[in-house]
């Protein structure tokens, strides 16, 4: 099972060798990477219009600091770019 997991359509997870702890884990790890559950703890309680705005807004906000941090540390590690500091280790 694990990382090598083949993804079925539906959220299928294989039980191998009668071993339903490891599939269990792997189901929450795919409903996790997807989502699920956020949307699921999001939706079972009423959330006020001020409350979602909120959240809406930092989602946003976060969506942005994370693709800009990203691009800043893909520049960084380019690998064609010249030592700043020649001769030092």
């Amino acid at each position: 099972m694990g990382f090598r997991h083949t993804r079925f359509i539906a959220r299928t997870v294989l039980v191998r060798n009668g071993n339903v702890d490891e599939a269990v884990r792997t189901l929450n790890r795919i409903l996790g990477q997807e989502g699920i559950f956020e949307q699921y703890r999001r939706t079972r309680y009423y959330e006020k219009p001020f409350q979602m705005r909120r959240r809406v807004n930092y989602e946003k906000c976060r969506a942005i600091y994370d693709e800009d941090m990203s691009r800043k540390i893909q520049f960084i590690l380019r690998k064609n770019r010249v030592d700043p500091f020649p001769g030092c280790i």
